[in-house]
This record gives C-alpha cells, structure tokens and sequence, in this order.
C-alpha cells in the first residue's frame, strides 16, 4: 500500500491555480456535497468553524476519495494539534497568524518526523497509516506534507521575505479581514490601503518562489488576485452560500425583507 499523493501540494509547486472552497459548517455532508461541485480544494475550518478532532476526520473521510484535495486550518500556531490533525489523515495544514519566521519554522518541524522534524510518532494507530497498515506511511509523510501559512497582520508582513525563506513552507496566504484590523481598518477589508497591502504581498510572495493564496468572494477582486499571482484562492463559503441562498429563496415568496430576518446580520 503506498501513501496517497499530494496533489495539492503537486500543483502549487507547477504553479496551477488552485480553486478552493471554505468549509465551516462542520458537517460531513456538507463537505461531501462540496467536494464533488468541481473545488480543487476545500478548507476544513478549525480556528473559526465549530470544528473538533472528531468532525475534522469525518471530513477528511468523505473528501478523501472526491476529486478536491482537502486543506485543514488549526487554530493557531500548535504543535500538538498539527500531529493530531496529521494522524487524522490530513497532509496539507493551513495555520493563522504566523507572524516570524519562527512561528513558520516551529510548523514545518511539526509536519514531519525526525531527523526533519519534531512530529511525534503515533502512526500505528492513525488514520493517516491506514491504522498502521500503511508500511511505507512513515517514509513518505514528509514528502507529502504541505505548509500553509497565514500572512495577516503588519507584523506578518514585515517579515514576509523571512517567513517565504522558510523550508518547509510551501504557501503563503493572506487573510484579508485579520489583515484589515490590523492596520486599522476595522470590518473594510476592500479598503484601498488593505487592498494594496494584499496586491503587493501576493507579488513579494511570488517573487520568494512561494505560492500565495487568500479567501475572497469579489470576482472582480478574485480575477485581479490570480492577475498578480495568486495560486491557491478560495472563492466562497458553505456558510455564505446557505446564508445568502436561503434569503434569496425566502425573498421571493415573502416579498422582501422578513420579520426575522431583521435583526440578522450575514
């Protein structure tokens, strides 16, 4: 039995654009009904989805065998909960607000096991090995592991060159509403001084020989991010996509703006 490729990480490194997909909701059937719509990519989201361990893993099942590669977002810069979300079948991890170089560095070594790295050694009972089925597992996660970081503060991009020489890291992605606050634009991510933050950011990042990569749901927006270089982008979410469908939906039968849709805020 060998260990499934990481097409993912294969297309980053060609420079395919890489079409992704946010998924938040934390429900296998979601991400199943997700992962066969045409994604390149879903992002499993564990620092703002109402994500555990255990629904993380009933993702990765369904996604597994689908044509989109699954992406999993920890909820910050941790070493154990990159060997456990590994153990649980992922290969590709995004991590928020990776500010140095360091914090970079500190999740590359997570990723793989030594002499490489500091990941701890659980294989014969992960899912990840086939419950230690898997004999060339341990040979060939290295290799297999991706590293996204998030670029999202001032900080961040201060240090970007220094995060992009990392080895290890294979992209770079900029989070554009943590980006916003942090240079004192609350809530207005499309605000001119975000939005020249994030173009320059994506040209420095392509410029390192790393990929870059962001969320954003303006088309216009998305199609000059991929102008400038990005390669992995998610365009959307299962969140947005129900909030908005389901009021467009009601709209039309309840001639505008229900009662109790009033009061909420999408």
């Amino acid at each position: 039995m060998s260990t499934p490729e990481n097409t993912f990480k294969s297309a980053l490194a060609a420079g395919q654009l890489q079409i992704g997909f946010w998924q938040s909701l934390a429900t296998a059937i979601t991400a199943e009904i997700s992962a066969y719509a045409g994604f390149d990519w879903l992002l499993i989201d564990g620092e703002h989805g109402a994500n555990d361990l255990r629904s993380i893993r009933d993702q990765l099942q369904v996604v597994g065998p689908s044509p989109s590669q699954a992406v999993v977002r920890i909820s910050g810069v941790d070493v154990v909960e990159v060997k456990q979300v590994m153990d649980a079948g992922a290969q590709s991890i995004l991590v928020p607000i990776v500010n140095t170089a360091e914090d970079a560095a500190l999740m590359a070594a997570a990723m793989r096991y030594p002499p490489d790295g500091i990941r701890g050694n659980g294989a014969g009972v992960a899912r990840a090995s086939d419950y230690g089925r898997n004999a060339h597992y341990l040979k060939d996660a290295n290799s297999r592991a991706c590293l996204l970081v998030q670029a999202e503060t001032a900080e961040a991009l201060g240090n970007l060159e220094a995060i992009c020489a990392v080895e290890g890291v294979d992209g770079v992605f900029i989070g554009p509403a943590d980006l916003a606050t942090s240079l004192g634009h609350h809530g207005n991510p499309m605000h001119p001084d975000v939005q020249n933050a994030i173009e320059d950011a994506i040209q420095r990042i392509r410029a390192a020989g790393k990929a870059p990569g962001i969320l954003m749901a303006n088309e216009e927006r998305v199609r000059r991010y991929i102008e400038l270089g990005a390669l992995f982008v998610a365009v959307g979410s299962d969140v947005a996509i129900l909030a908005g469908g389901a009021k467009a939906l009601a709209g039309k039968y309840l001639g505008g703006t229900s009662a109790a849709d009033k009061n909420r805020v999408y």
